[in-house]
């Protein structure tokens, strides 16, 4: 499983990198915040909206401290998924925070 660090992730933002990222957290965590233009898709809903995701972009998984997100990998990868897991999640994340 492809893994990225929390300082990678950030770096991309400050660069404007165009990334996908999916939260696979609960609807009370991701009121916490989540990474700027994060698609909440908490990990139970993942196989019912697998068609809501482009199989030709990559996407970098973050769940709270990386559990459900490699899980998450996991599956998105057997479905023909690009994907990567963020270590340490939104522990380790002291990037900027976006609320929905």
């Amino acid at each position: 499983m492809k893994t990225m660090t929390t300082e990678e992730i950030i770096n991309l933002l400050d660069a404007n990198e165009d990334l996908n990222v999916i939260d696979v957290r609960e609807n009370f965590e991701v009121e916490e915040g989540m990474i700027p233009g994060a698609v909440h898709i908490p990990l139970g809903s993942i196989p019912e909206r697998t068609s809501e995701l482009d199989a030709s972009k990559p996407y970098i998984v973050v769940c709270k401290a990386g559990g459900r997100s490699a899980s998450a990998c996991d599956y998105l990868a057997a479905q023909g998924f690009d994907v990567t897991n963020l270590e340490g999640g939104m522990l380790a994340y002291d990037g900027e925070l976006e609320f929905k």
